[in-house]
């Protein structure tokens, strides 16, 4: 495991006196492999937060979700993940393709509980892993490096309401993207997304998407 710790992280455990309650905490809690809990956690979770890195230098951070077990480990050292349908920019898929250091942070906002995790990410448009996860328009194969349980105290509880009807399920077609339908983009969607707008009743003005979103159609 390279070193957990950088300069300037022990100047600030120096100023609050926790240079031994950081090093004692390390020790104790992060490891270079998944455990049994970790597996069982992460497998359970329908959601993630994700982090990468882009060519300026910029963090991106990330909401992926999906179905219960979206993200499965293929050994102790392995997590993979399906990317599905989105807005056409990749910005954390680009990322990952250029500086492959990740951060994925798995949270149960009910118990509360959460793991964090660090490691190296592959991106694969042609995995043969793709036909596992409906919907999938590629995978993401991370190395782990490094994986933790963070302590809850600060996390909020959160009672989990429905899954967004969104989720790629199989042998059941997703309903049509509702951001497809702005007038502004309808000439600079690819070809398979060009009849949306119709489908769905129409164009929308970018205000009128918005509201669709304030008013939680979207």
């Amino acid at each position: 495991m390279s070193e957990f710790y950088g300069k300037q992280h022990v100047a600030l455990q120096q100023i609050f006196d926790t240079v031994k309650l950081a090093n004692a905490v390390k020790s104790s809690i992060v490891v270079n492999e998944l455990a049994d809990e970790h597996i069982g956690f992460i497998q359970s979770r329908d959601l993630f937060f994700l982090t990468t890195i882009d060519h300026r230098g910029y963090p991106t951070c990330s909401y992926k979700g999906g179905s219960v077990g979206f993200v499965k480990a293929l050994d102790r050292k392995t997590l993979v993940f399906p990317s599905y349908d989105g807005n056409g920019m990749f910005l954390s898929m680009g990322n990952m393709t250029a500086n492959p250091k990740i951060g994925m942070l798995f949270i149960d906002f009910e118990t509360p509980h959460r793991v964090r995790v660090h490691g190296e990410a592959k991106v694969d448009v042609n995995s043969p892993l793709l036909s596992e996860f409906p919907g999938s328009e590629l995978i993401v194969t991370i190395n782990i490096t490094e994986a933790f349980v963070n302590c809850p105290r600060y996390i909020h509880k959160y009672q989990r309401v429905a899954t967004s009807k969104y989720v790629p399920q199989k042998d059941c077609a997703a309903p049509l993207a509702q951001w497809k339908r702005i007038d502004s983009l309808q000439e600079s969607l690819p070809e398979r997304d060009k009849h949306i707008a119709e489908s769905l009743g129409g164009t929308l003005t970018t205000e009128e998407y918005v509201e669709l979103i304030v008013q939680g159609k979207a």
